[in-house]
């Protein structure tokens, strides 16, 4: 069987480091590693509308946004697939004949669903489509056929609802969907990175973000700004790591040879933060270090930001591109779906020959 990946992101705003560390940089690496034949990139604006149904303009303005900063990622769209959801209708078709494999009652046991529920305060007036959501992203998982899907562990749930939809779908029906595994970062600093305040999640609306796009001097605020130890008044104190934003920034993204470059005093990542919680290193000489590490890793994307936004009709054309070749994939699935449900009526040429004989003498 061939490998397939499939994932995605919600066009809610400008992608941040926490998406880069969490997905982007890992969508890169396998992109690129040569052992899957296809992949999927979605930008999910039909799951973004279930709980922004009354603010479509934003929905729609980031969508460039999140495919500039994809491609200025290198995600390439010779070797990724990058589509729009809602422009796949087929995912729709899916998402209903799907629902009639699962209860209420199960989605109101997924965790992803009900602490999702609880963020948004939607309390008892819960927009169906938002609650349904879990039975969406099956459709599009299994309409490409995904076999991974990388995702952090609070999306665990929602793989498991799609394995068990495909279970569903294959036993009552027949073996026409294919069953995917998730693919979690190995890295834990990785899974979610706090925002810059400590906070345990990035938020537009905390301002507590380090965008791609943000400038080198924008960055560069925000680092020294970031929350560390407040135990940590004097260069003497000794530090504590644990909820210091700055050294889980450096488990995310330090390299062994960002030492040799920037701080030769150290040897690794260890020996600093050993200095750190014994004391007599000062937070301001670990930030200026974390500072010249991300915006190493930002310039590229910078740069090829700026390219991509010089010719934005090209963009819109290479999100064309992927759709198209992204719904001759779905449409296949669909049909096959289609067939296996014995709703093809005008496709089975036996059936229309066994009703014509049924009929004859009559």
């Amino acid at each position: 069987m061939e490998k397939i990946i499939l994932t995605g992101d919600r066009p809610t705003g400008r992608l941040h480091v926490g998406h880069y560390v969490g997905s982007l940089r890992r969508r890169v690496e396998l992109q690129n590693s040569g052992e899957y034949s296809k992949i999927f990139i979605m930008i999910a604006d039909a799951q973004a509308l279930t709980d922004n149904i009354e603010n479509p303009e934003k929905v729609r303005q980031n969508i460039i946004e999140v495919a500039l900063d994809y491609l200025s990622c290198g995600l390439d769209p010779a070797k990724s697939n990058i589509l729009i959801q809602s422009q796949i209708p087929e995912l729709c078709e899916l998402t209903f004949y799907y629902m009639d494999l699962v209860t209420v009652a199960r989605l109101q046991r997924n965790p992803t669903v009900k602490s999702e529920i609880q963020m948004r305060n939607f309390e008892a007036s819960i927009p169906v489509g938002f609650f349904t959501y879990p039975i969406s992203q099956a459709a599009d998982i299994t309409a490409f056929k995904a076999t991974t899907v990388p995702v952090g562990e609070d999306q665990l749930p929602m793989i498991e609802q799609t394995r068990e939809i495909v279970r569903k779908f294959n036993s009552v029906y027949d073996e026409v969907l294919v069953e995917p595994s998730a693919l979690i970062s190995t890295n834990q600093a990785c899974l979610r990175l706090p925002g810059i305040d400590g906070k345990a999640k990035m938020s537009k609306s905390l301002g507590n973000c380090i965008y791609l796009s943000d400038s080198e001097a924008d960055v560069k605020k925000k680092i020294m700004s970031m929350y560390t130890d407040p135990e940590h008044l004097l260069v003497s104190d000794p530090g504590h790591l644990e909820g210091n934003t700055v050294f889980t920034y450096l488990d995310a993204f330090c390299k062994p040879e960002h030492f040799e470059r920037y701080l030769p005093d150290y040897a690794n990542l260890d020996e600093l933060k050993a200095h750190y919680t014994r004391g007599g290193l000062g937070d301001v000489k670990v930030k200026k270090f974390l500072n010249n590490i991300i915006q190493e890793e930002l310039e590229p994307i910078r740069k090829r930001r700026k390219e991509y936004e010089k010719d934005i009709p090209e963009v819109y054309n290479i999100l064309r591109k992927g759709t198209e070749a992204a719904r001759e994939v779905a449409a296949q699935t669909l049909s096959e779906v289609k067939s296996a449900m014995k709703i093809n009526y005008f496709d089975d040429v036996e059936l229309i020959k066994a009703q014509s004989e049924k009929y004859k003498g009559i």
